[in-house]
């Protein structure tokens, strides 16, 4: 599995290297979310799976975690000393913030972004909390938000709101991310928001009648960049739309072009089976890219 992979984190690095030679003054960005299905101690011991992995996000600048059930709270830092070893800089190339584990009773996940840290800082966090009147407790994990300041892209600044909904009640829960967003904008004064992660919003648990009664896909001033018919998930026996990208505020959608939406086949792209790539996930990541600022003194694209 690792041979693939390596020659593969080779040319990605050197392709890199030419965006960041050529961009001048600013640099793009890409965003990927991630359900990384019960990542652990178990996980964490298998070094194949590890090196995928790893790869994986470092395709990325931004990578937001989910399905983190890491009880001992040691497996998830093992993975960030592996992902910053590849890397000979004394600072470490990523830096992560993650969320308390959250779920009802005894069942507990954790949310984490991983980012580039020459490229992007965090602004601030905070934890929703889940306590509107008269509808409590609305998500089974809270989203856990994060302000991040990106001074080498079109847009300075944006807020990511992550989710893992629980598939029984994933419409309630894509419905109640319009609260969510609303509570973002009490709080912070940032216009450009990214809502990401495994909405579970498809086959069967978000049934079609029900879309016009989700606020955040009835609302106009939400662009979905993910559609419905695409395939996000590794197995060849399922075809569902559950990974999701949506933007919000004039600047933030006329800074991600459409076209940099990439379901990213890591079993096509690693030459894996499948039983070797869903050790790995049952997701595939799902990316978008931030432009780059325009050059000062240039004209913007």
């Amino acid at each position: 599995m690792s041979g693939g992979v390596s020659a593969w984190r080779v040319v990605s690095w050197v392709v890199l290297g030419l965006v960041l030679g050529l961009s001048g003054g600013g640099s793009a960005l890409k965003i990927c979310t991630f359900n990384i299905q019960s990542f652990g101690e178990k996980k964490i011991e298998k070094p194949e799976v590890v090196g995928v992995i790893v790869d994986l996000i470092a395709r990325c600048d931004i990578m937001l975690v989910m399905e983190i059930k890491d009880l001992s709270g040691k497996a998830f830092p093992q993975l960030m000393a592996q992902l910053n070893s590849d890397y000979s800089s004394r600072k470490n190339e990523y830096n992560y913030v993650i969320s308390d584990r959250l779920g009802r009773k005894s069942y507990k996940e954790q949310y984490a972004f991983i980012y580039r840290q020459r490229l992007v800082s965090v602004k601030e966090v905070y934890q929703y909390p889940d306590i509107q009147p008269g509808d409590e407790d609305a998500f089974s994990r809270e989203p856990f938000i994060v302000w991040f300041s990106s001074p080498k892209t079109a847009v300075q600044d944006f807020v990511i709101i992550p989710i893992h909904t629980t598939p029984d009640t994933s419409v309630r829960e894509i419905n109640e991310l319009y609260d969510v967003f609303q509570d973002v904008k009490q709080r912070w004064t940032s216009e450009n928001v990214i809502i990401m992660g495994d909405f579970n919003a498809d086959c069967g648990y978000v049934p079609k009648k029900q879309w016009s009664s989700i606020r955040l896909r009835s609302d106009s001033s939400f662009l979905w960049l993910t559609g419905d018919t695409i395939d996000t998930t590794v197995k060849e026996s399922t075809d569902c739309a559950y990974d999701r990208v949506v933007l919000h505020g004039d600047k933030m959608i006329q800074a991600v072009n459409p076209t940099s939406l990439d379901v990213f086949n890591f079993r096509l792209a690693f030459g894996l089976t499948e039983l070797q790539a869903l050790a790995v996930s049952d997701h595939y990541p799902v990316c978008i890219t931030v432009k780059a600022a325009p050059r000062k003194g240039g004209r913007g694209g």
